[in-house]
C-alpha cells in the first residue's frame, strides 16, 4: 500500500498559521479530505448559510481535483451544520454540485471549532491500475 499525503502541514487556519493535518490523504485509489470551512485566504468568508456552503464546497472539490480526481469520485459527503435550520438551504447548494448523481451523505448539527456556519469533507475513490 502506498500512502500519500496531499498538502501536508499547508493547510493555513485563521491568521495563517499552519494546521497539524494533510489536506488530503491518498491510499490505494482512496482519497480522503480533511475537513473544510468557508475560508478563503485563512479567513472565514461573510454572508449566511448559502454564500458559506458555496465556499466550503469549493474549496473540498479543489483538494479533490487538486489531487487528480474528479467529483463522480467522491463516494462519500459529511456535512457539519451550525444550525438545523440551515438544512434545506444547504441541500440546494448541494444539488448544484452533485444533483444528478450525489454522493452518500450524512449530515449533522455541530458547533464549529471555526466561527463558520458549515463543514464538509469527503471521501473519494477511483480505480488504480
Amino acid at each position: 500500500m502506498t500512502i500519500k499525503r496531499h498538502g501536508l502541514n499547508q493547510s493555513k487556519g485563521s491568521g495563517q498559521q499552519a494546521l497539524p493535518f494533510a489536506k488530503a490523504t491518498e491510499a490505494d485509489g482512496w482519497l480522503y479530505v480533511s475537513g473544510q470551512t468557508p475560508m478563503v485566504d485563512g479567513e472565514v468568508i461573510d454572508g449566511g448559510i448559502v454564500p458559506q456552503s458555496h465556499q466550503a464546497i469549493r474549496n473540498m472539490i479543489a483538494i479533490v481535483e487538486e489531487a487528480g480526481y474528479s467529483t463522480a469520485d467522491i463516494m462519500r459527503i459529511g456535512v457539519w451544520l451550525d444550525d438545523p435550520r440551515d438544512f434545506w438551504s444547504f441541500n440546494k447548494v448541494f444539488a448544484e454540485y452533485f444533483g444528478e448523481h450525489p454522493p452518500a451523505r450524512a449530515c449533522v448539527q455541530s458547533a464549529m471549532v471555526v466561527d463558520c456556519k458549515v463543514e464538509v469533507d469527503c471521501i473519494a475513490f477511483r480505480k488504480v491500475d
